[in-house]
């Protein structure tokens, strides 16, 4: 097999995926003198509860979903690259329980340093969800940047009375994941090139699935909360649930359901770690 004549997209990136994100507590810093801008009523979701999307009351019956999401390369095929950075962000729109309508997609790219055909394949990635998703891509803006970025705007509609917000748990509901999570700790050893092809087909596989079941979730009596597990994690996202229902949350993290490949790492970075002649460590260490 010819190696390709570009390098490795992650190797273009500091951070992958939701990675990229600024952490919350800086980003409340940096955003703490924001919050003085018009409020109008029929905004029902803005950014008071770090929510999944932002949700506009156009009629009685239709409210409009906006969000927007885009980060650097968390893997090194183009097309699968595209495919996880759609998915993440139309996935927001089922995660409000609403139905998405179109994306506008979100590029930046070092001309360069990259091949035309390979920003070509990323941008065909995620074209492909659209299309899963029944979507058109409709616009979108390019700039040549340092770091490959790829994402989408993506607007949906839903329900006014079925938004279904991050803060509106209640005491006695139950957590439910809908996929498994650790795919942070899949990524991280996919970077330092130590991930298996089994590990690498379940991190796609998870990455890739929309969060189609939204829209029926939301129309369940008994379901008051949905937020989507991206970069902050279940601990941090779970947080922000808390936080906006304030109560308190109580996670058995043995009944989590992780990606199996996650739990042998987790398994390697947590048991003793035997003596080396060396006198090194045998386990890996990431931040």
């Amino acid at each position: 097999m010819t190696p390709p004549t570009h390098p490795r997209l992650t190797s273009l990136s500091h951070g992958g995926g939701c990675g990229c994100k600024i952490a919350p507590g800086v980003l409340s810093e940096i955003l703490k003198n924001t919050h003085d801008l018009p409020v109008p009523a029929a905004l029902l979701v803005g950014i008071e509860t770090a929510d999944d999307a932002a949700v506009y009351q156009l009629t009685d019956d239709i409210a409009l979903i906006a969000t927007t999401d885009f980060f650097m390369p968390i893997v090194d095929d183009p097309f699968e690259f595209g495919r996880i950075a759609a998915t993440n962000a139309i996935s927001d729109v089922y995660a409000m329980g609403g139905t998405p309508i179109m994306a506008l997609a979100l590029v930046g790219m070092p001309i360069s340093v990259l091949p035309l055909d390979v920003i070509g394949k990323i941008l065909e990635g995620g074209a492909a969800v659209c299309k899963a998703a029944g979507i058109p891509i409709a616009g979108g803006h390019t700039i040549d940047s340092v770091e490959p970025i790829y994402g989408l705007v993506a607007m949906g509609i839903v329900h006014p009375k079925k938004v279904k917000r991050n803060a509106d748990a209640r005491a006695g509901d139950r957590l439910v994941l809908g996929k498994p999570i650790g795919v942070g700790i899949l990524s991280a050893a996919l970077k330092k090139e130590l991930l298996s092809a089994a590990g690498y087909a379940q991190m796609i596989a998870t990455t890739t699935q929309l969060n189609t079941p939204g829209p029926e979730l939301a129309a369940l009596p008994g379901v008051h909360a949905m937020t989507d597990i991206t970069g902050f994690g279940l601990a941090g996202h779970v947080l922000e649930i808390a936080r906006g229902a304030k109560l308190d949350i109580v996670i058995d993290w043995a009944a989590c359901h992780c990606c199996q490949a996650c739990v042998s790492w987790l398994r390697r970075a947590t048991s003793p770690v035997p003596p080396a002649a060396t006198g090194t460590a045998t386990v890996p260490r990431w931040s």
